[in-house]
């Protein structure tokens, strides 16, 4: 899949606080580097279960896992056939995970700046010195005359690292043969090396506090151009205003902008009955702790009406989110204001959609709602150093490693995704598995529609 281009790559890298900058200055006065991440380049810190699941991958294939204690590390989702993270650390990319739907796990893919955090017990070969030049510098694969040695764990297909005699990592790649068969191979390749983008890597530790003041002139810019923003926009609508709210940390970042332009207005809260236990609480804790009324939009029953005649949504058909959001959404303002301004958590970054976006819009089909979004231009990472830095109380799923909130059933959630909320909540998950199964008998569908997931795509 080709990468996506939706605005301005920003992350950049001090080498003296090792921490990302969002410019081509650190708050310290180091000139900062470029990371190259691939497009659209959003993003994120990588939160504990994050960490967790790199190292579980890594410690699986390798012997060994890669990030550190004390060490800060992003994740930069990119375009993939299902769910592929690139893993950026010292500045550098330094490897990434993909998840294979078929075999339903997840391989890693590292790079050679991984070598600079992990030392390979397992799956790793070692080339003569004569081999090293070629292979290091044009990427070369490596050849059964140039090898010195191979680990046993070896089996075609795996990832390994290659090395010197003397440890040093000069290149990765995947095998081609298993470790047993090169004993009798006297010509043909062992590992095709992979070429990687070089970028400098400079492990050291580091804190997101580090990171919060690294980038607070950037901050403050991004703070006071979003407040003007909406000041702006608020002074030219005399009806009420709103926030509309969805537990996301978009949302969240909105509504600390908004209250600091114009003060406290009411949440918007679109209730679809198929949201995170996790989310709802969020929802209800950020109501009591700012003291702001909750509008809650009702779209469960609207969502089950029309899942009874079409089905469950899918990918090509997502019919849900105007059942269950832009419907209820579009009454409940009716009832209560008629008419209102609401602004939302839509960044560019997210979306071919929403770079396209303008700033200030209507639906079409909530027509009776003026949304305008402040934090339109934000990456992901304004979002959370901002919110780190007003300490602000997050959903705790992102902690736990969802990276986006909504329904736990959205049909346009990777199957990577899909396979750990099905595990992490099975009451949740088997209700809505009930549901699918009432679907495929009544409607004579084979087994493989929703064992294989297909129900995500409507067939055309």
């Amino acid at each position: 899949m080709r990468p996506s281009f939706l605005g301005k790559i920003l992350l950049h890298w001090c080498d003296s606080c090792h921490v990302p900058v969002l410019s081509g200055t650190c708050a310290c006065g180091a000139k900062t580097r470029k990371v190259p991440v691939t497009p659209p380049g959003d993003a994120r810190p990588a939160f504990p279960a994050d960490c967790e699941l790199v190292n579980r991958i890594y410690r699986m294939h390798f012997g060994a896992p890669l990030i550190p204690d004390g060490h800060l590390a992003l994740l930069n989702k990119v375009p993939d056939t299902d769910r592929m993270e690139e893993i950026v650390m010292g500045g550098a990319v330094v490897g990434a995970i993909r998840y294979l739907p078929c075999e339903k796990r997840w391989e890693p893919l590292p790079r050679p700046g991984a070598a600079r955090y992990l030392r390979p017990d397992e799956r790793y070969v070692f080339v003569d010195e004569g081999a090293v030049p070629s292979i290091r510098d044009e990427g070369a694969s490596v050849l059964a005359p140039g090898l010195a040695g191979i680990h046993p764990s070896v089996r075609a297909g795996d990832e390994v690292f290659i090395m010197t005699r003397a440890g040093d990592c000069i290149g990765v790649g995947r095998a081609r043969v298993d470790a047993r068969e090169t004993a009798t191979m006297t010509r043909g390749a062992v590992v095709r090396t992979r070429k990687n983008t070089c970028s400098p890597c400079v492990p050291a530790p580091a804190s997101w506090e580090d990171a919060v003041q690294a980038n607070a002139r950037i901050l403050e810019e991004a703070e006071d151009e979003a407040v003007t923003f909406i000041r702006n926009v608020a002074g030219n609508y005399p009806g009420t205003r709103t926030v509309s709210y969805s537990g996301g940390k978009d949302s969240l970042a909105t509504l600390l902008l908004v209250k600091k332009a114009i003060g406290n207005v009411p949440l918007l809260f679109a209730d679809t009955g198929l949201e995170f236990p996790e989310t709802c609480q969020n929802v209800d804790d950020i109501a009591a702790l700012y003291g702001l009324e909750v509008i809650r939009a009702d779209g469960a029953s609207r969502f089950w009406e029309s899942f009874e005649s079409r089905g469950p949504p899918a990918i090509n058909d997502r019919w849900c989110c105007a059942a269950a959001k832009l419907l209820p959404i579009r009454d409940t303002i009716e009832q209560y204001w008629g008419e209102c301004l609401s602004f939302i958590g839509q960044r560019r970054y997210e979306s071919a959609r929403r770079r396209e976006s303008d700033r200030v819009f209507r639906n079409a089909t909530v027509r009776n709602q003026v949304s305008a979004a402040p934090i339109q231009n934000w990456t992901a990472i304004h979002v959370w150093l901002y919110l780190f830095r007003e300490k602000a109380p997050v959903n705790p799923l992102y902690a736990a490693g969802l990276d986006r909130i909504g329904c736990y059933m959205c049909p346009s959630s990777d199957v990577a995704v899909i396979e750990e909320i099905r595990s992490r909540y099975p009451r949740l998950w088997s209700s809505w598995h009930a549901h699918l199964v009432g679907w495929k008998e009544s409607h004579g569908l084979p087994d493989d529609w929703l064992d294989e997931m297909k129900w995500r795509v409507r067939e055309e």
